[in-house]
């Protein structure tokens, strides 16, 4: 009987520990299957249609783009970007790498900011576009791939349209509440209208004032201006990004 006994113990030990991996297991699996599909494919284009088109100054525009469903992901990690493929003026493809403005904390859409050059070849089909157009997508693309606290702190340089990769980057750290990184951004423009998304910039050196600082240069600055004045100098950088260490990245 105590042998018996045993035997029966050891039974409802292993059925215990079967019961609770099936559930560990079935709750990963849950978890999983959770998290949308990005919707980009990194070998073929793929269309999305633009949605909103709103011209931000002469030269500048937002472009929204719907993604097939109200919860849809563009799938695009943070520090990437995507190919867009169109026409220019003389009907020829041309295809330029962009960084979207938005994350996939962004649902059912992407966002494009874009300055159009008068020459530029992709800047003819984005002046051309219209409200339900589409644009030919592919990605991801790039090597640089941010994880959540691979440095203390970034000091980021930029200038004119340079401003949407390191916007991306520091918009998915400040938001993060699991990451502490501090991100320094110096960011130069020649006029005061040349400056790319400054409300949103503005927006979240208020919001995170302890995280994020930014530092505005300009080489035609108006008659009041307490930023920067003329090029980037190697004492701007000293004053307004984080000294270098094994833990600080510059980019």
């Amino acid at each position: 009987m105590d042998f018996l006994q045993g035997r029966s113990v050891e039974t409802m030990v292993a059925v215990a520990v079967a019961v609770v991996a099936v559930a560990v297991g079935g709750a990963l699996l849950l978890r999983r299957s959770k998290r949308p599909k990005g919707c980009l494919d990194p070998e073929n284009f793929k269309k999305f249609k633009l949605v909103e088109k709103t011209q931000i100054s002469h030269n500048v525009a937002k472009f929204r783009f719907a993604l097939p469903t109200p919860t849809s992901v563009l799938g695009l990690p943070i520090g990437q970007h995507i190919s867009c493929r169109g026409q220019d003026a003389t009907g020829e493809e041309v295809i330029k790498p962009y960084t979207p403005t938005t994350l996939d904390s962004d649902l059912g859409n992407f966002q494009l900011v874009i300055k159009m050059y008068p020459q530029g070849r992709m800047s003819h089909h984005f002046r051309e576009m219209k409200v339900g157009d589409y644009m030919s997508v592919k990605g991801p693309k790039g090597r640089f791939k941010y994880q959540v606290g691979q440095v203390r702190a970034f000091g980021m340089l930029a200038g004119g349209s340079g401003i949407t990769p390191m916007f991306q980057v520091a918009r998915a750290i400040l938001e993060n509440p699991n990451d502490k990184t501090k991100v320094h951004l110096v960011y130069a423009n020649v006029t005061p209208e040349d400056i790319l998304l400054k409300e949103e910039l503005d927006s979240l050196a208020e919001e995170y004032p302890d995280r994020f600082k930014i530092f505005y240069v300009l080489n035609q600055p108006p008659e009041v201006w307490n930023g920067g004045v003329g090029f980037v100098s190697q004492d701007m950088i000293k004053t307004h990004c984080p000294a270098p260490a094994e833990d600080i990245q510059v980019k």
